[in-house]
């Protein structure tokens, strides 16, 4: 399994944003996705970098690999 990146939270964004996600609203400090058939939301922090532990959850909820969201992520 490759490590997860360190990535800014509009990186990451916007890579899930490739995958099909959508911001559904921004809420405090936290952006909130949604996907169209899926019941998971992923709620993204907005710091100055997303931890790579909550990264990897994100991508867990997803139902992604993590090969699949390095892939997308530019």
């Amino acid at each position: 399994m490759p490590p997860v990146p360190l990535l800014r939270p509009n990186q990451v964004v916007q890579a899930f944003e490739r995958l099909g996600w959508s911001v559904a609203r921004r809420r405090g400090s936290h952006i909130i996705l949604t996907k169209a058939g899926s019941s998971a939301t992923l709620s993204v922090p907005d710091h100055s970098v997303v931890a790579r532990g909550t990264l990897r959850s994100l991508i867990t909820r997803a139902g992604l690999s993590i090969e699949a969201f390095v892939a997308e992520v530019k």
